[in-house]
């Protein structure tokens, strides 16, 4: 049986790579073409003390309080591919393959670790800790497409707020982080985050050596540490897309829009707009968010599959 293609990109312009002083936002959600994918809006809510939460796969702790967030989500499912709340944080995330295995049984999606971290983070680091802490508690894991034939990864997301952007990859309930500041970032399937780190789990590197993945002596670099030695075909198509990604950001830096960002989402001849065999651009987000906090962020989508041939025509300021 082939191989399931599985792919997704995400995209952040913080200034002085953006043209105003906005940060930018921006993920293609590539998914099965026959999946439905839905823009969902959930008011902030209060919780009664003590209260569960229904999640994909398994039940957690609810939280007193939760943000509104708008939501573009495999109908199917409790998570999300991508989406924002009203405290100005986007979060999008990405399918990796690492030394670590997907342990099986049913656990967090990473698509439920996204929405976890906007419905309970007010800024792009808070959304990160949400993560981390549910991920070392929980794992991840469980089913990821409606078909019945297996298929698990561990995740890897871009959160992003008015000021900063966070990377953060993970290998089972192991993590690490890279903070942006400026400039221009997008992430792929595959790790890419490898000596200049900011966060990390405390057991990561004492791990990696038990392993014998690293010698406790040189340099300590994630993304060579922890990637497959003998990766999946999807990882090379992800390593073209995650060239291809770059080129465009870098050929837009220090003017990058909203448009321009969805002529990036929209663009074929690099991959970052799929149509491959049982797999397309189901969905596609961009947001605005200004670092003047007197004015709104705005969240646009596609709400429809193949962005390259659709207007991002729905859009999205809180309240929504």
């Amino acid at each position: 049986m082939a191989e399931a293609p599985m792919s997704c990109d995400c995209f952040v312009s913080l200034p002085p790579g953006s043209r105003d002083d906005h940060v930018i936002f921006g993920k293609n959600s590539d998914r099965p073409r026959d999946e439905v994918q839905e823009v969902a809006h959930y008011p902030a809510a209060s919780h009664p003390p003590g209260s569960t939460l229904e999640c994909t796969y398994i039940q957690i702790p609810q939280v007193e309080q939760t943000h509104a967030v708008v939501l573009s989500k495999p109908a199917w499912m409790w998570g999300a591919e991508m989406g924002a709340n009203d405290q100005g944080v986007c979060v999008g995330n990405e399918a990796v393959w690492t030394r670590e295995p997907v342990v099986p049984g049913e656990a967090l999606l990473g698509m439920d670790l996204v929405r976890l971290g906007l419905e309970r983070g007010d800024s792009a680091w808070a959304a990160l800790t949400v993560i981390t802490a549910l991920l070392e508690q929980h794992g991840q894991g469980g089913q990821c497409k409606e078909d019945p034939v297996p298929f698990s990864y561990h995740n890897t997301f871009l959160l992003v707020d008015r000021n900063e952007a966070w990377v953060l990859e993970t290998a089972g309930k192991l993590w690490v982080a890279q903070k942006v500041t400026e400039g221009v970032k997008n992430i792929s399937n595959q790790l890419t985050v490898g000596a200049e780190i900011s966060a990390e789990h405390p057991e990561l590197r004492s791990v990696a050596q038990a392993q014998g993945w690293w010698d406790g002596e040189r340099e300590f670099n994630f993304s060579q540490v922890f990637s497959p030695e003998n990766p999946p075909a999807r990882m090379e198509l992800a390593k073209q897309r995650y060239k291809g990604g770059t080129e465009l950001l870098q050929q837009h830096d220090g003017s990058v829009t909203a448009e321009v960002m969805m002529s990036i989402l929209r663009d074929k001849p690099s991959g970052i707009c799929m149509d491959s065999g049982g797999f397309c651009t189901t969905g596609s987000m961009v947001s605005v968010l200004p670092r003047d906090t007197s004015l709104p962020c705005i969240h646009f989508f596609t709400a429809t599959p193949d962005p390259s041939s659709r207007h991002f025509s729905l859009s999205c300021s809180f309240p929504c």
